[in-house]
This record gives structure tokens, sequence and C-alpha cells, in this order.
């Protein structure tokens, strides 16, 4: 297959190194010092399972510099979807099928907005990657999964292809009929986990053993699982006691991206995560009060710059 990543930090970097090493036709769009590094020294990728070294790929700063390609995977962060989307137009109608790998539920709405609806294709990924320093990816753990699907079910020539493509480039992928259910109970996971680490400034550890904190975690979860159902997605009524469960299986210094992003005094997510849930509630008149506390407390911190977090001591 022909890909372009478009937005080859952390996540795209890492799945588009392995695609590459499969044998995919891979160019990655990056920018700054990273992609200086890329087209200087190529692109690294340290894992456990197995390190990569990509010499002499295409690596460029902007998307209308890819030729004609199958797939676009989207990897940048949400605040910058409605304009990466201005940018594929013109590859989602020569053919390209678009794949967003981002966070949250609003990413491929934003997406159908600016290219043919039928050219998107829902996808999710679990992953714990890094920039380690421009032109090296980090790769924690060993989790490395993408899931992604048709919207309406269906096994398109287009969906098999990538499958094949993951499959050689050794990355764990499944096809679901049942994608967009699929993002969303990721989106109940990842809203109780970003906004409770964040908000408390703690990992999952401390917070699912302390009462009020878990019962916080529980709410916040579950705040996402009516919202969603509302939606007409078909979430079990007790999912988020299925995640809370989740969370006690987790590595007790287990975080979120969100909290990272808060501790460094980097812009964060909040607005598509509790922030989003909280907008849905409010379209669909579902009470949210949990999340809405949460994104109106950290609000002062969402755009970044205004004061770094110490992190918890270790």
């Amino acid at each position: 297959m022909r890909i372009a990543i478009l937005g080859a930090g952390a996540v795209g970097g890492y799945f588009g190194a392995r695609l590459a090493a499969g044998g995919a036709d891979v160019t990655f769009v990056a920018r700054g010092a990273h992609l200086a590094a890329i087209q200087r020294d190529g692109l690294r990728v340290i894992s456990q399972h197995g390190d990569i070294h990509l010499q002499d790929i295409k690596a460029v700063d902007d998307i209308s510099k890819v030729a004609e390609v199958d797939l676009v995977i989207v990897g940048v962060k949400l605040w910058d979807t409605e304009l990466a989307a201005t940018t594929l137009k013109p590859l989602a109608e020569h053919g390209a099928a678009i794949l967003s790998l981002q966070n949250g539920v609003h990413k491929d709405e934003v997406l159908r907005k600016h290219v043919p609806p039928e050219a998107v294709i829902g996808g999710l990924c679990c992953i714990a990657a890094v920039i380690a320093e421009p032109g090296i990816i980090r790769h924690d753990g060993t989790m490395q999964r993408i899931v992604f699907g048709e919207y309406d079910g269906t096994r398109t020539v287009r969906i098999e292809a990538f499958h094949q493509a993951c499959i050689a480039g050794g990355i764990d992928a499944d096809i679901s009929n049942e994608i967009e259910r699929l993002i969303w109970e990721k989106y109940v996971f990842l809203v109780g986990l970003s906004a409770t680490t964040s908000a408390i400034r703690q990992t999952i550890g401390p917070i699912r053993e302390n009462p009020a904190a878990r019962a916080l975690l529980f709410d916040i979860m579950n705040e996402t699982v009516a919202v969603g159902r509302a939606k007409g997605v078909p979430l079990a009524p007790d999912f988020a006691e299925d995640r809370l469960a989740f969370c006690d299986t987790l590595p007790a210094s287990m975080t979120s991206s969100m909290h990272h992003d808060l501790v460094r005094g980097k812009r964060m997510e909040l607005a598509w995560l509790s922030g989003g849930v909280a907008a849905l509630g409010e379209e669909l008149g579902i009470p949210t009060a949990m999340n809405r506390a949460v994104a109106s407390i950290l609000s002062i911190y969402a755009s970044g710059n205004a004061g770094a977090v110490r992190a918890p001591a270790s």
C-alpha cells in the first residue's frame, strides 16, 4: 500500500515505521526538529518488539507534497484536525482512504466535513509511545494495537489491504464491524483516566485506592457512557463498571498523555475529552456535572504555558 502519515509523532511515527518495515510505501509528514532529524538520520524506533532504523525514507513538511496514496493515517493533535482535514480533500478525491488514530469521538465528524464521507475509515489505537528525541520514537511496554473498520460494517478491499499491511509490519491489528462502538468504548476509559490523573495530579494507583477519587473516576466514565448511549451508540448500561474493573488491572504507575502535557506546561486535549463530554451532554440534555467540573478546573492550563505543574513524587 501507498500510505501517508500525517503527523509523524509518537503514534504516527511508530505505526508508520512498522508499516514501512513490512514493505508498505510510506511517506511521513512531520515538522520542526523531528522532521530535520528524520531527513538527516532516518527514523528510529526503540521497542521491545524490535528496534527499527529506517534510512532514506520519504519525509516532507506538508501533505501537499505527497503524491497519490491509498491511505492517509491522521495522527495530529485534536486541535489541528480541522486544519489537517482541509488539506486532505485533494488526496481523498483521488481515492485515498482517511484513517484517524487520534483520541476521542469528534475526529471523524470533523474529517467528514472536508472530505467525501465515504473516504473516512473508523479506527483507534492502543499504544504508549513518545518522541524520545527528534527522529527517535520510544515504545513503552508491549501494547501496539490498531482496530479499524468501515462505519457500515462491510469488509472492503481497502480494509483487507490495510490489515495485510499491518500484519506484514508486525502490528497487532483487528478489523471490526462495530467500529463506532469500539471508538466510544476507548473514549469512556480515556476520558476517565485523563480527567482524574490530570485533575488530581496522580497516577491511576492512588486514584483507584482512594474511595472518593475512585468514585470520581466512576462518575466521569458513567457520564460518558450516558452521553454515548444518548447518541445512539450501543454501549452497555454498566460499561463504566467494566472499565473501573479494567482500571484495577493497570500498573499503578500508569497515567495519561493529558497528565503528561499538564506537567510539562503543554497544550492539552481537554476540550475534546472531558470538555467534549460536557458539550455533547449539553446538546443531548444529559447531565455531565463531573466532566464539566474537570473541564472548568483544568481550563486555566488547557492552552499550555500557564505555569508548569510539578509531577507527583515517585
